[in-house]
């Protein structure tokens, strides 16, 4: 299982994806299935996730924001796979237990119509790095995904065990602004000439914005706390877009080296691959960017499933949302025992 961070669902099939080249969430797409209306739990990192490893909605596992989750004892799916004989690895991005975000992630959420803010986000930026030489610009994650494709190689390929292995990336999640301090969040959206050029620039299209005064309070809210209150010329805003689908473009790269690791492993025809991310990215839909809000950019995650037994090009229309692997995964283990689950932390469902 492949997860990403903040990636935008209507990308994973057309026609969104004309908008930037994915090639592997194509093979995905065209080898496996696709749901084409799935959906997080919660459009935020932490409560999304607490959903999809537990198995349980918002309500129940009561996680609102960053600050609660699952408490370290949770019991996850991935717990019940190695109680059950899978060898199991979970590496990269999880933030899926309380306390790994800050108290203030707390108090904000529950701020509302007041005369202040609390705090303000960044205004979003774009920014260029490197030349078209450069493709690993986020190295972390690129760090991860070359220590998955490893214990692919080296642990998967010589295991007598079933595998269940997930990778967390952080892609295509906005950077922090280093600008504003330790504690900011992310507002700058950066990548290299050499995603840039993956991404069909005549189709980043401009949102069309509401006037501020015929917001609803709650967007209005929003987009002062997401800094998105001043104005923004259309160069910037499709700027800030192509540079967010440059970085899908990125993690899509990364989902790809998971795969060739795989393929090169002789355990790709009876693995089953799993691509999902915990939200999505309004990238300056609504006039905001982020995520926390139940527009489609913000809510709609990707989830393609491939695997030995799953039908082909299938595209599903049913609703799904992250909450339903759980009970998907253990179901299926009976059926499955005798293959390899990979899940790559774009967040998945099967």
């Amino acid at each position: 299982m492949v997860m990403s961070d903040a990636f935008d669902g209507r990308l994973s099939f057309d026609p969104g994806s004309k908008v930037v080249q994915l090639p592997y969430i194509n093979y995905l797409r065209q080898l496996g299935s696709t749901f084409l209306n799935s959906y997080t739990n919660s459009p935020i990192c932490c409560p999304s996730r607490a959903a999809m490893w537990s198995g349980q909605f918002v309500h129940l596992t009561q996680s609102w924001n960053n600050y609660k989750c699952l408490e370290a004892n949770a019991t996850t799916w991935m717990d019940l796979l190695e109680e059950n004989g899978y060898l199991t690895k979970m590496m990269g991005k999880l933030d899926f237990t309380s306390g790994s975000h800050s108290v203030s992630n707390r108090v904000e959420a529950w701020t509302r119509d007041v005369p202040f803010l609390l705090t303000q986000e960044g205004r979003p930026v774009s920014q260029l790095v490197g030349n078209m030489s450069t493709i690993k610009v986020m190295k972390k994650d690129w760090q991860n995904t070359d220590q998955a494709s490893q214990w692919i190689r080296h642990r998967a390929a010589f295991s007598n065990q079933p595998f269940a292995l997930y990778l967390g990336l952080n892609l295509p999640h906005p950077y922090k602004t280093e600008s504003l301090g330790p504690t900011a969040g992310g507002s700058t959206f950066r990548s290299s000439p050499y995603w840039l050029s993956k991404v069909s620039h005549e189709l980043v299209s401009v949102p069309k914005w509401l006037p501020m005064a015929a917001m609803h309070p709650v967007d209005y809210y929003s987009t002062l706390t997401k800094n998105c209150s001043g104005d923004f010329t259309e160069e910037e805003i499709k700027s800030i877009r192509a540079f967010y689908y440059a970085m899908c473009a990125e993690a899509d790269a990364m989902l790809g080296e998971v795969i060739s690791a795989l393929r090169e492993s002789k355990l790709l025809s009876n693995t089953v691959v799993i691509f999902t991310a915990d939200h999505g990215e309004l990238a300056m839909e609504h006039r905001q960017f982020y995520k926390m809000s139940m527009f489609e950019g913000s809510s709609h995650v990707p989830l393609l499933v491939m695997g030995p037994g799953l039908m082909s090009d299938l595209q599903v229309n049913q609703p799904v949302s992250l909450v339903d692997l759980y009970p998907t995964v253990l179901g299926k283990w009976e059926g499955w025992k005798h293959m390899q689950i990979i899940i790559l932390r774009l967040k998945i469902y099967v």
